[in-house]
């Protein structure tokens, strides 16, 4: 019998289920060490990671010795310490340790694995799994009746059932007590609710960006840095809004990821807002090339034309400014005509 897939609990190995196995391995984490043995009888490290559903993953204590690999269904600890909660092993051994020391968290407030969840555990597991789709539903239509400025983006049950968290999102606060009290009364729970950003929705709910892939966020990316515009600014992208911005309605994370390498290749740029003197006036800078180390001036007099000169050149002028206004004009083997939308070459 082939074993069903955390998440899907479908039999991922048919060929027509191609899709649903694609989602499985949506959170899929190479153990790279899981096959390296330990020098000298070392003990092996008693933190686990778990994961739940989509991108929550937690870190959790083994203080039983219970021996885990990747894939296991464990029964843990919840935060609340009521009930129990049920996982899957995402990560065990000295990787784990490693994604600790990154992402800075305090191991004083580890909960506890307490077993390998039995098989009446996982039955009850996927039995209210199956019922959050339908919750998410009824949960959208209670909070709409409301007129409350929310949106509930998603539904997740505690591993017994008796709990339930409702993550929302929302730009003002939000007084709920009305929409906890309809739910107790619809869903017949303990109900959480938990508010998170836009990233994180883009995060939970996944998609596929406009690479081509699926989104950083609901795959590998963790940890959220700010983006702003100066990102796009510096590599000199056209600050086009509906470009830039992903599914969450956010400057793409990606803007970051090249940003670095930028700023080490500007730096043998000259300062782009000073402006170089010539026979026929001042000009200043318009627009430059990373790569090819090109920097496009155009005359404050006529913004229209643009000259392509070499970094190098530049800084050559500028050295001659410092004594005196250099009398040499702006090359025009390269000049092009600036319009709206239409860069023409003369040269050609």
């Amino acid at each position: 019998m082939n074993k069903s897939c955390f998440g899907c609990f479908n039999k991922c190995e048919k060929k027509e289920n191609i899709f649903q196995k694609k989602q499985c391995y949506k959170h899929h984490a190479l153990d790279w060490l899981s096959n390296i043995q330990s020098p000298f009888e070392y003990q092996k490290y008693d933190i686990v990671e778990v994961q739940f559903k989509n991108d929550r993953k937690e870190f959790f204590f083994n203080q039983e010795k219970i021996f885990l690999n990747q894939g296991d269904i464990v029964t843990v600890e919840p935060k609340s310490g009521i009930g129990y909660d049920i996982g899957t092993v995402h990560l065990t051994g000295e990787l784990v340790k490693l994604q600790i020391r990154n992402q800075i968290v305090n191991s004083n407030t580890f909960k506890k694995i307490y077993r390998k969840s039995t098989y009446k555990e996982i039955e009850i597991w996927k039995f209210f799994k199956k019922k959050e789709f339908s919750t998410l539903l009824k949960a959208k239509k209670i909070a709409k009746n409301l007129n409350l400025s929310m949106k509930i983006c998603d539904v997740e049950y505690q591993g017994n059932g008796e709990k339930a968290v409702f993550y929302y999102t929302a730009e003002n606060r939000i007084d709920f007590r009305t929409l906890i009290k309809e739910f107790a009364l619809q869903f017949h729970l303990r109900i959480e609710m938990r508010q998170i950003g836009y990233r994180q929705e883009a995060a939970k709910i996944g998609g596929i960006g406009s690479c081509g892939r699926e989104l950083c966020c609901s795959t590998w990316l963790k940890n959220f840095k700010s983006v702003t515009t100066n990102s796009a600014r510096y590599q000199q992208l056209s600050i086009n809004i509906q470009k830039l911005t992903g599914q969450c309605s956010k400057l793409k994370c990606c803007l970051n990821y090249e940003l670095d390498a930028y700023l080490d290749a500007i730096k043998d740029f000259p300062d782009f807002n000073k402006k170089i003197h010539t026979e026929k006036g001042i000009a200043k800078c318009m627009k430059i090339d990373v790569f090819k180390q090109e920097m496009w001036f155009s005359y404050v007099k006529n913004p229209n034309t643009w000259f392509k000169i070499k970094a190098k050149k530049i800084k050559e002028i500028l050295e001659k400014n410092k004594i005196s206004p250099a009398l040499e004009e702006l090359s025009t083997i390269n000049a092009i005509q600036k319009t709206e939308l239409i860069f023409k070459d003369l040269s050609i």
